[in-house]
């Protein structure tokens, strides 16, 4: 089944312009934002600026040039925020929610990269 991409979502907004964003970096491919409700010290979304819907949606049907752009530009926006636990950041989290079970609020690809501060844990421990 093929995935139904909703031209209204909030990110296809901020991709056109119609909606300002605090912009973070911009790529031929990628676009990456800081968030506007803040869950850490360090939280900057990155999308794409294709059409896709979840990271499978994307894994699957993306160029690989839009591909390596997007990871390329996880890897600098952890870079420029100093969350790089090899180069002597405290680390971070990348989150992606995909689908209604997952809470996805909005249907365009996108992750969340977190740190700045200690996060805990995501899950609780299976025997608590």
């Amino acid at each position: 089944m093929p995935y139904a991409y909703d031209d209204q979502n909030v990110f296809a907004r901020i991709l056109r312009g119609e909606i300002p964003c605090k912009k973070a970096l911009e790529t031929p491919h990628s676009l990456a934002f800081h968030d506007i409700d803040p869950q850490a010290p360090v939280h900057v979304l990155v999308i794409p600026k294709g059409r896709y819907v979840t990271y499978d949606h994307f894994a699957l049907e993306a160029s690989e040039a839009e591909i390596v752009d997007f990871t390329r530009t996880v890897g600098e926006i952890c870079k420029m925020t100093e969350v790089q636990p090899g180069e002597g950041g405290g680390g971070y989290r990348l989150i992606a929610n995909s689908g209604r079970a997952a809470i996805q609020e909005v249907p365009h690809l996108h992750v969340h990269i977190l740190g700045g501060r200690l996060l805990g844990r995501m899950l609780r421990d299976p025997g608590t």
